[in-house]
C-alpha cells in the first residue's frame, strides 16, 4: 500500500490563520470529489473557524478521563476504520492525554500516513524542537509540546500561512484569537510586536532552508551540475569614467530582481601607467553605490582583471558588472581587454556581465598589461625581435646589398625596436648580434671576424653606442612610467581616505579594514601604550588570524611616534608599500583621536545640557514651587485668624490642603532633586535580587486620582530582577502616576510583568489619549509634557526621572501603543535568577498556543490622592 502524504500548514504564531487555511483546502477538495473528513480540528471559541467546519463530515472523538478530569482526543480507530482519502488533523505537536494510543499526535498522524491517508495538518514554527532554545530566548515561553524537525521536513508539502505583526496584533485587539479578557495580557507578553516578527523571521528562514532541500533534490534528480545562486551579490569593477554610474545602476537593478541581493562597488588602481582616474568622478560613484545601499572598495592591483577576479572571489559574488571597452579597434593589438579577460577567466561559478554605455569605443580603456613596467608580452616581444631581427635583416640584405652605412641604419632600426618593445636587456643583445653580423657579411675581409678599415671600426662603435643609449632610454623612461603610475595610485587612495577621515566619514575600524582589504592582508591593529614600558593595548581591530598583541607579533609594522603602531599580519609587503602604509598610519591614529575628541565633546555635551537642565530649573521653579507653598500659607493664615470662627469641617478643609500642598512640595522637590543627582551622575544603585510583588504594591500606594483603578498582575513564578528596590519603586510610582494621569474615567491601569529569557518586563498600561510616534522620545526629555498636562500638576520631570533611574540600574525604558488606544511604558529589567519552582504536573489538554499570560489578577489598588502627578 502507498504511504499517504502530508500537507502541512506552518505558521509563525497563534492566529495566523493555519486552521481556517486548512479548512479551506478541505472545502475546495470536497469540492472536486475528494473523500475528506475532520479527524481533530479544535477552533478555540473563533468564530470564523468554526463556521468553516460547517459541511465536513467530523469523525468522534476518543473521550479519556485523567486526574478526575474528563478530556477528548482524537480516535485514531475511528480514522482507521473510516478510511478516508483525506484526513485533516490539527495542533501536530500536541501532547495526548495519558491513556492514549499514542503519546503525540504526530505519531497518531504517522499511524495514518502508513496506512495510505493523506493527513492535512498545522504547526506552528515555535514547536518545532530545534527551534526551542532560540525560541524561549526570544519569547521568555518555553515550549512544552514539540514535534521533530525530521517529521515536518518529510512532509510532501509545506504552506507558510504569513502574517505581519500588525495585522496578527489588530486582529488579536478585535477579539477574533483569544477571548477579550486575555487580549491586553497577550499583547503585552507573548504577541508583542519584536516577539511576532522574529517569529515571523524564524518560519520564514526554515520555510526557505525547506524550499533549498526541494531544490537541491530537485538538481541531483536532473543531474544539474550548474551553480544556480540564490543569493545575488554582484561587484561592479569601475574603471573611474563616467560609465561607472550606469554600472553601479544597472548592478542595482539586478540585485533587485534577487532576494537579499548585495552591490560592491570597486576601483582597483593600477600601478602600469596605463589608467587614470578622477578623485571627484570616484567621489560620486562611491556616493551614488550607497546611496543605491551598495559599499565602496579601493584596492590596489598591478593585474586588473586577476585583481578583480580575487575580490569577487574573496567576497562570494556570484555576479560581475563591467562596463563595455572605451578602447577604439585598433587599440585591441596590444591585448584584450578587461572584459574579455575577466570573462575567460572566470570560470562556471561567476556570471560576467558587459553593460553598453555612451562611452563605449570613444577612447584607450584598459589594455591587459600583466607584470610591472614593460609587462611580460612586451620583454617576450622584445627578445624575438633583438634575437631574431638582426639575422631576418640578414637574411635581406644577402639578396640586395645598399651598402654599408644603410646596412648599419637597417640594424640599428632593430635594435631601437627591441629596446622600445622589451627594454635594456633585448636591445644590448640586438647590438651585440647586430654588430657581429655587420663585422663578418657587410665589412672587409669578408666572412671573417677582423676589420681591415680603421672607419669600419669607428661606425660599428658608434652603432653599439647608439643601440646602447637608446636601450638606456627606452627602459628607463618605463621605470618613471612605473614609478608615476604607483605614485599616481598611492595619491588617489590617499585623497579618497584623507577626505573620508578629515569629513568624518570614516570610523578607526572601517579605515583598518580598509588597510586590510587594500593589501589583502588577515588582520591589521592599531597598537598604542600609556608609556615606554607600559604594556601594548589594542586602540582598534579588524579582520581574522592571529590576534596581535605586539607589534613584534606582526609580519607588518609601521610605527607612529613612540607610543603607535600599525600592525598587520598575513604577508610580508616590499618596502615600497611602507611609504603608503605611514600615510595609513597617520589616518588611523587622526581617526582615533577624533574618536576621543569626540568622546571629550559627548561629555562636555552633558555639562551643557546640565546647565541647560538647572536654567530650566530656576525658571520651573518659580512657578511649580510657589503655587503649593502659596496654598501653605494661605490655609495657615486663614486657620491663624482670629477673625473668622472656623467649623471643624473647614479647619478639616484647610489642614487638608496644607497636607495636599505639602505632598505636592515634597514630590516635586524629590523629583528636582532625583534630576539633579542623575545630571551629575552622582546617583550610584545598590543592586540586590529583588522580587517585583515586594517592591511595586508599594509604589502604588500615593497614586493621584481616587476614581482610577490600578490593577496589578505578577505572575508568582516571575524570576527576580537585579535593581536597586529604591529607585525601582520611585520609577514605577511615576510612571504609574503619569498613567492615572492620563487615564479616562472609569478605566483601569493595568501594571503587569513577564519574563523574556534574561530580562524582565514590567508594563505600565492605560487608554487614554496615547502619543503620537514622532513625540515618543520627547516625553523622556526633562520639563517636557506632551500636550496640555491635565489637572496642571508636575514641571515634566516624572518620567525622565523615571527612565534616569532605569538606565541607572542598566535597564531600559520605551513607550508603545496600546491596542485599541492608550499608552504603554515598557520597563526593561535584568533578571538576576529564577524562583523555587513548584511541580503542579504536566497540563493535559491541547494547547491552543503559546500562552498569551495571564489575565489580570485579583490584585486592585485604588488610587489614593497622596501623590500628585510629576509630568
Amino acid at each position: 500500500m502507498a504511504r499517504g502524504k502530508l500537507r502541512i500548514y506552518l505558521g509563525a504564531a497563534p492566529g495566523v490563520g493555519k486552521t481556517y487555511a486548512m479548512l479551506s483546502e478541505a472545502h475546495r477538495r470536497m469540492e472536486r470529489g475528494t473523500d475528506c473528513v475532520v479527524a481533530f480540528v479544535e477552533h478555540h471559541g473563533r468564530r470564523r473557524t468554526e463556521v468553516m467546519l460547517h459541511g465536513l463530515e467530523e469523525l468522534p472523538r476518543r473521550e479519556l478521563e485523567y486526574r478526575g478530569a474528563a478530556f477528548t482526543e482524537m480516535d485514531v480507530d475511528a480514522v482507521l476504520a473510516r478510511a478516508p482519502k483525506v484526513a485533516l488533523v490539527d495542533e501536530l505537536a500536541h501532547t495526548n492525554v495519558p491513556g492514549s494510543r499514542n503519546a503525540k499526535r504526530w505519531q497518531d498522524v504517522e499511524e495514518l500516513l502508513a496506512v495510505g491517508v493523506d493527513v492535512i495538518s498545522t504547526v506552528n514554527i515555535q514547536h518545532l524542537e530545534s527551534l526551542g532554545d532560540v525560541v524561549e530566548f526570544i519569547t521568555g515561553v518555553r515550549q512544552q509540546e514539540t514535534v521533530p524537525d525530521e517529521f515536518v521536513r518529510r512532509a510532501d508539502e509545506i504552506e507558510l500561512v504569513d502574517m505581519s505583526p500588525q495585522a496578527l496584533r489588530r486582529r488579536m485587539a478585535h477579539g477574533n484569537v483569544y477571548r477579550p479578557d486575555k487580549v491586553d495580557a497577550a499583547l503585552s507578553n507573548y504577541f508583542r510586536p519584536g516577539n511576532l516578527t522574529a517569529l515571523r523571521e524564524l518560519a520564514l528562514l526554515w520555510v526557505a532552508d525547506r524550499v533549498d532541500e526541494y531544490l537541491q533534490q530537485y538538481r541531483s534528480e536532473h543531474r544539474v551540475s550548474a551553480i544556480w545562486g540564490s543569493r545575488e551579490r554582484i561587484v561592479v569593477g569601475l574603471t573611474g569614467g563616467p560609465e561607472g554610474r550606469t554600472l553601479i545602476r544597472r548592478a542595482a537593478r539586478l540585485a533587485e530582481k534577487g532576494a537579499g541581493g548585495e552591490v560592491l562597488a570597486v576601483y582597483i588602481a593600477r600601478s602600469d601607467g596605463l589608467t587614470s582616474a578622477s578623485p571627484k568622478e570616484l567621489a560620486v560613484q562611491r556616493t551614488l553605490a550607497e546611496d543605491l545601499g551598495g559599499t565602496f572598495h579601493h584596492v590596489i592591483g598591478d593585474d586588473v582583471p586577476a585583481a578583480l577576479l580575487d575580490f569577487a572571489r574573496g567576497v562570494n559574488a556570484t555576479q560581475i558588472v563591467l562596463g563595455s571597452s572605451r578602447r577604439k579597434a585598433w587599440q585591441y593589438v596590444f591585448g584584450p581587454g578587461v572584459g574579455a579577460t575577466v570573462a575567460r577567466e572566470s570560470g562556471a561559478d561567476l556570471d560576467v556581465h558587459i553593460v553598453t554605455h555612451e562611452e563605449a569605443a570613444k577612447g584607450r580603456g584598459l589594455p591587459v598589461a600583466r607584470g610591472a613596467r614593460l609587462g611580460r608580452a612586451r620583454i617576450v616581444w622584445g627578445w624575438l625581435v633583438g634575437v631574431a631581427g638582426p639575422a631576418l635583416v640578414a637574411l635581406l640584405l644577402s639578396t640586395v646589398h645598399l651598402g654599408l652605412a644603410n646596412d648599419m641604419l637597417l640594424f640599428l632600426a632593430v635594435t631601437v625596436a627591441a629596446a622600445l618593445l622589451g627594454g635594456l636587456l633585448p636591445a644590448l643583445a640586438s647590438a651585440a648580434v647586430g654588430s657581429l653580423l655587420l663585422n663578418y657579411f657587410y665589412t672587409p675581409p669578408l666572412h671573417r671576424w677582423t676589420i681591415a678599415d680603421p672607419k669600419n671600426i669607428v661606425a660599428i662603435v658608434i652603432f653599439v653606442g647608439v643601440g646602447i643609449s637608446v636601450a638606456s632610454v627606452v627602459d628607463l623612461a618605463a621605470r618613471r612610467t612605473h614609478q608615476a603610475a604607483r605614485l599616481r595610485a598611492e595619491s588617489e587612495i590617499l585623497s579618497y581616505l584623507a577626505g573620508n577621515v578629515l569629513r568624518g566619514e570614516t570610523s578607526l575600524e572601517a579605515l583598518l579594514e580598509r588597510v586590510r582589504e587594500t593589501f589583502g592582508m588577515e588582520s591589521a591593529a592599531l597598537l598604542e601604550r600609556a608609556g615606554d614600558r607600559e604594556p601594548w593595548t589594542r586602540a582598534g581591530h579588524v579582520g581574522f588570524g592571529r590576534p596581535v598583541e605586539r607589534p613584534d607579533d606582526a609580519d607588518v609594522e609601521v610605527p607612529v611616534g613612540d607610543r603607535t603602531a600599525l600592525a598587520l599580519t598575513g604577508r610580508v609587503l616590499p618596502a615600497e608599500d611602507r611609504r603608503v602604509l605611514a600615510a595609513f598610519a597617520a589616518q588611523a591614529v587622526v581617526a582615533l583621536d577624533r574618536r576621543r575628541l569626540q568622546e571629550e565633546a559627548d561629555r562636555a555635551r552633558a555639562l551643557a545640557e546640565g546647565n541647560r537642565i538647572r536654567t530650566a530649573l530656576l525658571a520651573a521653579v518659580s512657578h511649580d514651587l510657589r503655587t503649593p507653598l502659596a496654598g501653605i500659607k494661605a490655609a495657615v493664615s486663614s486657620l491663624r485668624s482670629d477673625d473668622v470662627a472656623w467649623s471643624e469641617d473647614d479647619r478639616a478643609a484647610l489642614l487638608e490642603g496644607i497636607e495636599d500642598g505639602a505632598d505636592r512640595l515634597d514630590h516635586l522637590v524629590g523629583n528636582l532633586l532625583d534630576m539633579s543627582r542623575l545630571q551629575t551622575g552622582t546617583v550610584t544603585p545598590i543592586i540586590r535580587e529583588t522580587d517585583l510583588d515586594e517592591v511595586v504594591p508599594m509604589a502604588l500606594g500615593g497614586v493621584p486620582d481616587p476614581q482610577v483603578r490600578v490593577e496589578l498582575d505578577i505572575p508568582e513564578t516571575l524570576p527576580m530582577v537585579a535593581v536597586d528596590a529604591g529607585l525601582l519603586e520611585r520609577s514605577v510610582a511615576n510612571l504609574v502616576e503619569n498613567a492615572v494621569k492620563y487615564s479616562p474615567g472609569g478605566a483601569p491601569v493595568l501594571v503587569s510583568a513577564s519574563a523574556l529569557s534574561d530580562r524582565v518586563e514590567l508594563r505600565v498600561v492605560d487608554r487614554g489619549p496615547g502619543v503620537p510616534d514622532e513625540a515618543k522620545e520627547r516625553i523622556f526629555a526633562p520639563f517636557q509634557r506632551y500636550g496640555d498636562a491635565p489637572r496642571g500638576a508636575g514641571v515634566g520631570l516624572g518620567l525622565a526621572v523615571a527612565r534616569g533611574f532605569a538606565e541607572a540600574m542598566g535597564g531600559t525604558l520605551d513607550a508603545e501603543d496600546t491596542p485599541g488606544g492608550g499608552l504603554t511604558m515598557v520597563l526593561t529589567l535584568r533578571a538576576a535568577g529564577p524562583r523555587p519552582e513548584s511541580h503542579p504536573g504536566p497540563h493535559p489538554g491541547p494547547d491552543p498556543g503559546p500562552h498569551p499570560g495571564p489575565a489580570p489578577g485579583p490584585d486592585t489598588y485604588t488610587a489614593r490622592p497622596e501623590r500628585q502627578a510629576s509630568c
